[in-house]
């Protein structure tokens, strides 16, 4: 949309109107000139109509208005006897004059009312399209920087800005382009709060208007930028709050749990009247010792969890044998891991990961087959292979499996699929993904043929990576 004039033209228009029917009468005055004669008057005062035309197509009324004057002028000095005067020597030339004055006045209004008509729907038409993009476009943090170059695109500015009434005064809340201390040519207050500056070329009324209802759009959008990024603010603390929840609701089942076995097997073998048989002694100890690798387990993966969270997971990145950490998971796993069948060649290649962490995610994720697994039934699998870029550790279980839809949805913390197990934090399985993406790993689930889950963890080969140095793993990025 460019700056027009109170007629709905611009200025270089108006001058190349005035330049184009002076070019072109000076053309037909010195053609007509050498036939002289040959035409009546009325033919040539029908022909200095062309110019006129030409003006007023180009320029508008005021670039036809001296054409029509001008061209009356040359008609009479070259073209009405006595010649090369302006002196008119009969009545009919006169009323051929004047009638010729009125026509070209009567051409100029309408060429020009019809350019205004021009002009005028051209800028409506910038302007609803201009509030449609800023309707249609997404509301996002950068909604209101683009609505505003819009604005200064469309417009012709070199800078435009929202300006926010504060305690302290006025303070710019977002800007486009050039902005200086000089004073705008545009200032459309919204309002009482706001207030939209712009920086160019002179606007005029029509203009001047569409700007200042711009202004209202730019005052919506940062409004409704600001409820958007409350909302979520708000949503992530609702997030954040049923997470809390969570988390309280499994800590206090899970963890008192052991707790209370523990205490119940102390108290017992602290009877001072009552002398256990040795077996009761062996099983109370037993389930001491068990109900503390449960805290173990279930402290390790809620601090492992609150490191991942918090974005302080250091990984250690180096060169690491899968069989030796698979062997080490087996020894955390104690008396369990009798009931794992495990057939990890010793020559598979090196992979590139932390042997704590990767440590941790066999352990869970064993453990969890073992859950999944029914008692009698095939026992769970660890295989591994290779291939060009990585190698692959295949847990499979014999468990009832889980739905294709469900899958995504155990990895997030706190999720226990009661198909599978009913017991623990949900947690082993989001923090083994996590610990997994912070080594570059990726773990996916899969069918067990004859039934159950198989988990599918893939890593790195060494010989391919490059041993990064240590730094905090970000699960934000």
């Amino acid at each position: 949309m460019t700056s027009s004039s109170a007629l709905g033209l611009s200025r270089p228009r108006i001058w190349a109107g005035l330049a184009g029917g002076a070019g072109s009468m000076i053309l037909l005055t010195v053609g007509l000139v050498a036939i002289r004669g040959t035409f009546s008057l009325a033919d040539v005062v029908l022909l200095y109509l062309i110019p006129v035309v030409i003006a007023a197509v180009v320029g508008g009324l005021w670039a036809a208005l001296p054409g029509a004057i001008a061209a009356d002028l040359v008609v009479n000095f070259f073209f009405v006897p006595p010649y090369y005067t302006l002196i008119v020597g009969s009545a009919e030339h006169v009323i051929v004059l004047l009638t010729y004055v009125l026509v070209a006045l009567a051409v100029s209004l309408a060429v020009d009312f019809a350019a205004r008509q021009r002009a005028q729907a051209t800028r409506r038409e910038t302007e609803a399209r201009l509030l449609a993009r800023a309707n249609k476009a997404p509301l996002g943090e950068g909604s209101l920087s683009e609505l505003l170059n819009d604005i200064k695109d469309t417009f012709g500015m070199t800078g435009v800005a929202l300006l926010e009434s504060g305690a302290i005064g006025e303070e710019e809340v977002a800007s486009v382009g050039t902005v200086s201390q000089s004073q705008p040519v545009l200032s459309a207050p919204v309002g009482d709060r706001f207030r939209l500056v712009a920086w160019g070329p002179e606007v005029f009324a029509e203009d001047a208007a569409a700007l200042r209802r711009m202004a209202a759009v730019a005052a919506r959008t940062l409004e409704a930028q600001r409820l958007a990024a409350d909302a979520a603010r708000a949503d992530g603390l609702a997030q954040i709050d049923r997470a809390r929840s969570a988390l309280l609701a499994a800590v206090g089942h899970d963890l008192r749990t052991p707790l209370a076995r523990i205490k119940v097997a102390v108290s017992s073998l602290r009877q001072s009247d009552t002398i256990l048989p040795e077996a009761e002694q062996a099983e109370l100890l037993a389930t001491i010792e068990e109900s503390s690798d449960t805290l173990s387990e279930l402290v390790d993966n809620l601090l492992g969890l609150s490191r991942l969270q918090a974005g302080v997971l250091s990984v250690h990145l180096d060169s690491v044998p899968l069989d030796a950490v698979v062997s080490s998971a087996l020894l955390h796993l104690g008396p369990r891991s009798k009931e794992i069948i495990v057939a990890v060649p010793d020559d598979l290649p090196m992979v590139c990961a932390d042997a704590g962490l990767l440590e941790r995610v066999l352990v869970n994720i064993l453990a969890n087959a073992q859950t999944a697994s029914p008692p009698g039934g095939r026992p769970v699998e660890v295989t591994g292979e290779v291939s060009v870029e990585q190698v692959n550790l295949i847990i499979a279980d014999s468990g009832p499996g889980v739905p294709a839809e469900d899958r995504e949805r155990m990895f997030q913390p706190f999720q226990r699929l009661h198909d599978r197990s009913t017991t623990g934090l949900g947690l082993g399985l989001a923090i083994a993904q996590g610990f997994l993406e912070a080594m570059g790993g990726k773990i996916r689930p899969a069918d067990t043929p004859g039934g159950g889950l198989t988990m599918i963890i893939s890593l790195p080969r060494a010989d391919r990576e490059v041993t990064s140095d240590t730094e905090p793993f970000d699960n934000q990025r």
